[in-house]
């Protein structure tokens, strides 16, 4: 069996989740983007499937915390303007990807999304095993528009991202399988406060149901919360 690698890429925690700030003051905001990656980055790496997990960030706080969970950090890329990765998410995914194969040899990829906090360790596991050998897969978000995560199954294709808006129709334009299974942790990326209310009907992982438990969030978390591991 080939070896895995799964990449997460995060952005400065002064531009976290801008779509929740009518809910959430800044400050709340990114201690919920870091809990939110604490809880992927678990479930990731209790996948014994996955050999490695890296987050590339320009941030020094959310790679600190990336160090603490057993994740690998990759500095964020120098930015490019691009007017198809505004964001350079995109490009900060392929550096680490391109990085990891030029460290450890030809390796399948992974990319996932960093706010996925009620994920599954074995939903993940369960996607990798459905992934096809020698293509790429990506599944589906819970919208039905976003890409949740990519799947390289094959050595030495390139990980391609085409993540951002309608991301998920590019990815199969450009040839990726659509998964189908039932990982519900898995498909539900946080962007709205009605995305956080569904990951805690979910069960929301530790992290994750303490910071919204401890700001105050109108739903009571505590009684809901699962463990990941």
């Amino acid at each position: 069996m080939h070896a895995l690698h799964a990449v997460i890429a995060v952005k400065s925690l002064d531009r976290a989740k801008s779509r929740l700030a009518d809910r959430l003051r800044p400050e709340y905001r990114a201690r919920l983007v870091l809990a939110m990656l604490a809880d992927t980055v678990s479930a990731a790496v209790a996948v014994p499937r996955i050999t490695s997990v890296t987050v590339v960030t320009p941030d020094p706080v959310v790679a600190d915390l990336a160090r603490t969970l057993g994740a690998v950090v990759h500095p964020e890329p120098r930015r490019v303007i691009d007017a198809t990765d505004p964001d350079g998410l995109n490009t900060a995914l392929t550096d680490a990807a391109d990085a990891l194969r030029h460290r450890h040899g030809p390796a399948e990829l992974l990319a996932l999304q960093a706010d996925l906090p009620a994920l599954r360790p074995d939903e993940l596991s369960d996607m990798l095993t459905t992934a096809p050998e020698g293509v790429r897969s990506v599944v589906v978000d819970h919208a039905g528009s976003g890409t949740a995560a990519l799947v390289v199954r094959d050595t030495v294709a390139p990980l391609d991202p085409r993540f951002g808006p309608g991301s998920a129709r590019r990815h199969i334009a450009a040839g990726a399988v659509d998964l189908h299974g039932d990982w519900p942790g898995l498909r539900l990326d946080v962007d709205t406060a009605e995305d956080l209310d569904r990951a805690v009907e979910l069960g929301a992982g530790d992290a994750t149901g303490a910071v919204l438990h401890d700001i105050g969030w109108p739903i009571r978390v505590h009684e809901r919360v699962r463990r990941v591991c």
